[in-house]
């Protein structure tokens, strides 16, 4: 009796271990489950990336043309934004001369000339400020008219002191602004500035902005309706392989997949070639721009993609494929029904 009661307690223990042990087992087989599904998950796509590539590189010639056409319509806002970024280092250039003639009074002495530019340097809105003497004036305005002689013949100096004030904010208003209050200070007889070419230099960089957004996005639209149309081809030349494969449960997704991945070989390849097209173009074209630069005295370097630029070309002329191969393939899933 003793001994049938012992195994009947050690039966009751157990029961409650063994049931412990149930839900580890279960978390094991579900985090098993997962990664298996993951893994396969993983393989379907690596297995239909090289399929599509494969696909791709059986018909060079449509793919090529294909990937030619998208790489021309890269190529026109991608040139904009060169030439905008080129803009924006000239404009760089152009806000370093664009400065305040500030002319002093003539019955000002020397050093109170130079008082009024400590003076005027302490403005808030004022980066710089550069004191010519009157002696100095006259010795620039000699050599840039070259009347050395006919104007040495002057008993006295006409001009008056004048003092060259680069501004901390070059925008119109705020010049406009910073002018008013330098013509307030003691000893400024008058403030002068051509305001009509910041002006000008403005609407023409915000038109440029405009210019190559639009374009990026007309350009962009062309792209989606290339790699739609090739995909549209593709998904009806293999309409039947598609309804035999829906019937027997796959998914829009699964089905789905293949065309998305053709669709980013498109782009990317389109883009490696807009890349190229530009970087060669840049070097043919480099050597006739500097030497007309040079006969006007300037430094121009034909501008590139770089690192970043060429970075941002690939990664969007890759999601432009897949954008255009997603909206076509979701297009075309609706109308296939498996008979």
């Amino acid at each position: 009796m003793s001994s049938g009661a012992s195994r009947r307690n050690e039966g009751r223990a157990a029961a409650p271990a063994s049931r412990a042990a149930a839900p580890r087992r279960g978390a094991r087989s579900h985090r098993t489950g997962l990664d298996s599904r993951l893994r396969a998950w993983s393989r379907h796509h690596r297995a239909m990336a090289r399929d599509s590539a494969h696909r791709l590189l059986r018909r060079p010639l449509g793919s090529l043309l294909t990937m030619v056409a998208i790489a021309i319509a890269l190529i026109l806002p991608c040139a904009l934004w060169l030439v905008m970024d080129s803009a924006k280092a000239l404009d760089t250039e152009l806000d370093e001369s664009a400065t305040l003639t500030v002319y002093l009074s003539a019955s000002l002495g020397e050093h109170q000339a130079m008082d009024v530019a400590d003076t005027l340097r302490a403005q808030p809105g004022v980066a710089g400020a550069r004191l010519v003497t009157a002696a100095e004036g006259m010795a620039e305005f000699q050599q840039a008219l070259g009347l050395e002689d006919a104007l040495s013949e002057l008993e006295e100096n006409p001009l008056p002191a004048s003092i060259i004030v680069s501004p901390r904010d070059v925008s119109p208003q705020a010049v406009n602004e910073l002018s008013g209050q330098l013509d307030d200070v003691e000893g400024v007889d008058e403030v002068r500035l051509d305001m009509a070419w910041l002006e000008r230099l403005n609407r023409l960089a915000e038109l440029g902005q405009r210019l190559t957004l639009a374009l990026g996005v007309l350009f962009g639209l062309g792209v989606l309706l290339i790699v739609g149309n090739t995909i549209r081809l593709a998904v009806e030349s293999r309409r039947q392989e598609i309804e035999v494969v829906t019937l027997i449960g796959a998914t829009h997704a699964f089905v789905r997949r293949p065309f998305l991945y053709s669709g980013a070989w498109y782009g990317l390849g389109g883009g490696l070639l807009a890349w190229g097209m530009l970087t060669l173009g840049g070097q043919w074209l480099a050597a006739p721009v500097q030497a007309l630069a040079q006969s006007y005295g300037a430094t121009f370097v034909m501008p590139s993609l770089g690192t970043e630029g060429s970075a941002i070309l690939l990664v969007s002329s890759t999601l432009l494929g897949w954008l255009g191969s997603w909206i076509a393939v979701s297009r075309h899933l609706k109308d296939i029904r498996p008979r």
